[in-house]
């Protein structure tokens, strides 16, 4: 059996200069509510977008989102697009970017490290990668 695959994983950097290239590719957050509004979003306003928002988990559950690729298309983005996928730290995004290839998304990338990265010695995120340490912009709410 054909397992779909995805078209890989980048780091931060390397989705922001995705976007930067191509004004088709879009930055899809699957983090929850609660993560958008509390630590905080890409602000993409220099490249004159902002992220879609679908979550992947469905909080306090943390089940996946039944309803995932649905909301995905409803945000209007075209499965031919370049999408790359953020979450807290690329274990939702990867699973995410699996699923939408799976579901005909053309070119899915996992950002690696997410948004805050890995956990640190003291089991701090936001010291060794993710978004935030490579000093991408982003608002909190």
């Amino acid at each position: 059996m054909y397992e779909a695959t995805y078209a890989g994983d980048i780091g931060p950097k390397q989705a922001w200069q995705v976007m930067a290239d191509n004004a088709g590719a879009a930055l899809l957050d699957v983090r929850t509510p609660a993560e958008w509004a509390y630590v905080g979003l890409p602000d993409l306003s220099a490249l004159a977008r902002q992220p879609l928002l679908v979550p992947w988990l469905m909080f306090p559950s943390m089940q996946v989102n039944a309803d995932f690729l649905t909301q995905v298309s409803e945000t209007g983005v075209d499965p031919t697009q370049d999408l790359v996928i953020l979450c807290r730290s690329g274990q939702r995004s990867k699973a995410a970017a699996i699923a939408l290839t799976a579901a005909g998304f053309s070119t899915c990338y996992n950002i690696a490290y997410g948004f805050e990265g890995d956990k640190d010695h003291s089991g701090h995120r936001g010291t060794i990668n993710g978004w935030k340490v490579d000093l991408l912009p982003w608002a909190q709410g």
